[in-house]
């Protein structure tokens, strides 16, 4: 894009552009995707009190008891705020049930759902333009004597501008003009089976702009393409003064626009305004991903788990000398920070970087025994993380860290059949070593009983215990894939939660309770 062409699209981008969150309506449209009336409410809380999205469509009208009931608590809620006009429900023309729905709730505002294309006003319908085109004025009178305000979808706009743009015209004619009516505040022009690319969006908004100058219109995306975002953009450029994101871009089939990368894009590549605290994306995304149990992916944009975590040596190094490998998406803008992964691509600038917070000093040499130790373990398909450095530290120097006063120095585990699995453990505790047996109904309780035992009768003292323990394996199937234990402990008034990697099950959660013990030992 040349010059004059950049600046003419900055001239036609909206000082201001609003952000509609669709996650708790069409978000909840993903397969296997059902909040709870609680659940809807604290995700609203959070989209409206700190994201501070303009608008939230929080229900379709008419679905269950259990949306109405949602809906009454968030409109409640946003009312002793003072925002409940930025709270929508998607209705239908229905002759007045769905609006009667709403002002039930407590609501002010419905989004209708109108036929945006000739195809689904005579086929799904079963009514010529001009019987909808009533049936819409209809429920825009009813809707305006109950104090209620309307936003008109055009569901498969895309399509209707593609096959039948004569019907779009004679829709938005007919409800632009006054005829004594209530009006419509906003257009919402969906791509409703995410068929559209950015080109198209430039082409069909322009026509629409033009031809109904001084008219609001949102721009609602999926992502079948994965072009959501990019025809969002586009929608921007072209004049549309709203768009819809869903959290996490979640959404019927291949999702909605997500809320993070549509906000990062028009503020760093367009210069676009919006009311979004960006330090509020990370929590929002992790709480959304909690209640709908559908994972982030670790590679998604602004809000992956890996994506602010440099893999390389060499861009470790390049960030040591002026930043070389930052971009505007800096992870403290998002509330997040940038790590250094540790594994066989690491190199020395990686670990120096991770050594560096945790406040250790090593010399080169040092240094250089530590990364050899790592790409090892990286070798091995063994994940190595910045809490696991000190260990790898204190073996590769063959001494103990100064707070491990609780040392293992040997032990067996078996089994047999019929038998119950035993165990024989020697430890060191504060210089003195100690040795028991015990039986359990596994290794590893065999393991903590010998522990418990040595404990009680030498030290006469009380040993945590164990309130959860969790093992997973990283996906890939072979056989010396890493074993990951995290062993949450009751300890004094909360948990004391440790976690310990290695190749075998018992060995990792060997190593977790090490762990909790030098805590513990470090505490008395």
């Amino acid at each position: 894009m040349g010059t004059a062409q950049q600046q003419n699209a900055y001239q036609r981008i909206p000082p201001f552009v609003e952000i509609m969150d669709s996650t708790l309506r069409d978000g909840e449209q993903t397969n296997g995707v059902s909040f709870l009336p609680h659940e809807k409410l604290v995700i609203a809380r959070k989209l409206l009190r700190d994201v501070n999205v303009d608008r939230i469509e929080v229900a379709s009208a008419r679905v269950s008891d259990g949306e109405k009931e949602a809906v009454s608590m968030i409109c409640r809620y946003a009312s002793q705020i003072d925002r409940l006009e930025r709270v929508e429900v998607l209705g239908f023309v229905d002759g007045g049930q769905s609006t009667d729905w709403v002002a039930e709730c407590g609501g002010r505002v419905i989004n209708l759902l109108a036929k945006g294309s000739l195809k689904h006003c005579t086929q799904q319908l079963k009514k010529t333009p001009e019987e909808h085109i009533a049936d819409i004025r209809h429920e825009l009178d009813y809707a305006s004597k109950k104090g209620i305000s309307v936003n008109l979808y055009l569901e498969d706009w895309s399509n209707g501008m593609k096959d039948s743009p004569e019907y779009v015209y004679q829709l938005m004619d007919a409800l632009t003009k006054p005829s004594g009516h209530g009006g419509v505040v906003r257009f919402m022009l969906p791509d409703t089976l995410g068929v559209m690319n950015p080109l198209q969006v430039i082409e069909y908004f322009r026509k629409m702009m033009k031809r109904y100058p001084g008219v609001h219109f949102d721009f609602h995306a999926h992502n079948d393409y994965d072009l959501a975002v990019s025809n969002s953009l586009a929608a921007v450029l072209s004049g549309a003064k709203g768009l819809h994101v869903t959290v996490n871009g979640l959404g019927e089939r291949c999702g909605n626009a997500p809320m993070a990368s549509v906000q990062a894009i028009m503020k760093d590549q367009f210069h676009a305004k919006t009311n979004l605290d960006e330090s509020q994306l990370n929590d929002i995304s992790r709480m959304v991903e909690s209640y709908s149990g559908i994972v982030v992916a670790p590679n998604q944009p602004i809000v992956g788990e890996n994506v602010f975590t440099q893999v390389a040596g060499v861009h470790a190094d390049g960030d040591n000398k002026d930043k070389l490998y930052y971009n505007e998406l800096i992870p403290e803008r998002f509330g997040r920070k940038r790590e250094y992964a540790l594994g066989k691509q690491s190199g020395r600038a990686n670990i120096a970087k991770n050594l560096e917070e945790l406040g250790l000093e090593l010399t080169p040499e040092q240094t250089r025994r530590v990364t050899q130790r790592i790409t090892e373990l990286g070798d091995k398909k063994e994940i190595v993380t910045q809490d696991d450095l000190p260990y790898i530290v204190s073996d590769v120097l063959k001494h103990d860290a100064p707070e491990d006063k609780v040392k293992l120095i040997s032990y067996v585990v078996s089994t047999a059949y019929g038998l119950k699995p035993g165990a024989n453990v020697r430890v060191e505790i504060n210089g003195q070593q100690y040795e028991a047996g015990a039986t359990g109904d596994g290794q590893y309780d065999a393991f903590v009983k010998a522990l418990r035992y040595i404990y009680k009768k030498y030290l006469n003292r009380t040993f945590p215990i164990l309130a959860n323990y969790q093992v997973t394996i990283p996906p890939g199937g072979r056989t010396d894939a890493l074993v990951q234990a995290v062993i949450s402990w009751h300890y004094r008034d909360g948990i004391l939660r440790t976690r310990g990697l290695d190749a075998d099950q018992t060995e990792a959660a060997i190593k977790a309770t090490f762990k909790m013990l030098n805590i513990v030992e470090s505490n008395n």
